[in-house]
């Protein structure tokens, strides 16, 4: 079911369908993410070598004719991504009314195309996305504070093409594939949030040091306005998305007599939290036959958090989530879980996530896995189990891939 999900948003099927016939003139393709890479192969299979340049995490870079592929640090940035940011951000100044730019985003984007506001510099942007990461806050509310910050996020990669066309294709890996969220939406209007940056980090209880504090408050923080000129040459596309490989994993369940009940492709909070929520849902199906009976699976996607406190172990949210699920479904009888991040890599670790079998429970207490979970230390559990999943870089993102299989009593 998982190499189902991630076959399903695999760069190369998913952006053929959507690319159009390569404009005449000038073309220049730029972009930033974790399936980045994938995604510019796919553009010069169709269009052959192009000028431009794409970011993507270090360890992910992929061989492309023209097209150059810098690799650089997620989630905290660095300077590789830096100085390529800033390149971009050039190159599509560089364009006229005639040219055309194709911009190819995915998850990550944001980390990965960094650069900094004019009053701030890379020290700040990296202490702002540690304090953003160890906050808990949702990855909506954190890229409104990121775009207020950025010389390129929230439209501002769009202003700088103007008056070219800019055709962005994203791979979304946030919930309700909203493309102003996806890599903070570098080519598309900002986020509309309720209330200013500044009074949203104080809402979440982030005390930016106060430079980072006045810079939010400057009037230059705002991203441009939906009417500015630049977004009426510029359309975005979304080309695959979590919904797409959730379904693509139900049908091999049902080509494996497995009833699938997607859950939903946008699930956030809290990762134990959720986990705890999931295996509610995976003890009424034992007990009730709800929302199904025989052999079930219970999938959804999304994009949980991880609210740090203390000093923290190894691990991300797909491996905390599922000890979450584990530590409160212990004594629940058939039934296992798997949880990936479909990039490859969960949160600190290379891993992807973690598979909880049932034999797993005759290999280490129940009082073992609540301490992991206290401290934040789930990929130390599951290695000693040899349960973590290593696939590397899968070169997509379409968010977290869950999957909790129960049996009940009547199961065949």
């Amino acid at each position: 079911m998982f190499h189902a999900a991630l076959n399903a948003a695999d760069p190369l099927s998913a952006i053929t369908a959507h690319l159009p016939e390569k404009p005449k003139g000038r073309v220049v393709v730029v972009g930033a993410g974790k399936a980045s890479a994938r995604m510019a192969q796919a553009v010069e299979s169709a269009w052959g070598a192009c000028e431009g340049l794409v970011i993507v995490p270090h360890g992910s870079a992929l061989h492309c004719e023209g097209i150059r592929i810098c690799e650089a640090a997620h989630p905290i940035p660095d300077k590789s991504g830096e100085t390529a940011a800033r390149e971009i951000l050039n190159l599509l100044k560089s364009l006229t009314k005639d040219d055309f730019a194709l911009c190819l985003i995915s998850g990550g984007g944001s980390s990965l195309m960094a650069l900094p506001s004019e009053d701030l510099n890379l020290s700040d942007k990296q202490l702002v996305n540690k304090m953003l990461l160890a906050s808990g806050a949702a990855i909506d509310e954190m890229n409104v504070i990121r775009q207020s910050l950025s010389s390129i996020k929230g439209g501002r990669l769009a202003v700088a093409a103007a008056p070219a066309r800019i055709l962005t294709l994203v791979i979304s890996d946030v919930p309700g594939d909203a493309p102003e969220t996806i890599a903070s939406g570098p080519t598309v209007p900002a986020i509309n949030a309720s209330e200013t940056a500044l009074e949203l980090a104080k809402r979440l209880g982030i005390d930016f040091p106060d430079h980072i504090a006045a810079a939010l408050s400057n009037p230059a923080a705002k991203p441009p306005e939906r009417d500015h000129p630049a977004f009426s040459r510029a359309e975005t596309r979304i080309v695959a998305a979590p919904q797409a490989s959730l379904e693509a994993a139900a049908e091999v369940a049902r080509k494996a007599g497995v009833t699938p009940v997607i859950l939903g492709d946008a699930i956030e909070g809290e990762a134990r939290e959720v986990g705890k929520v999931m295996a509610g849902i995976a003890a009424q199906v034992q007990r009730h036959g709800q929302p199904a009976s025989g052999k079930v699976a219970l999938i959804s996607g999304g994009e949980t958090t991880v609210t740090v406190k203390g000093t923290p172990g190894k691990g991300g949210r797909c491996s905390e989530f599922l000890l979450g699920l584990a530590t409160a479904a212990w004594d629940t009888p058939n039934f296992a879980a798997i949880a990936c991040d479909t990039d490859g890599k969960d949160g600190s670790e290379n891993n992807a996530g973690a598979i909880w079998l049932p034999e797993h429970r005759a290999k280490a207490s129940r009082l073992k896995a609540r301490d992991h979970l206290t401290r934040h230390d789930a990929y130390s559990y599951f290695e000693s189990l040899n349960a973590l999943i290593d696939t590397g870089p899968t070169h997509t993102n379409v968010n977290d891939f869950r999957v909790v299989y129960v049996e009940t009593q009547d199961a065949d």
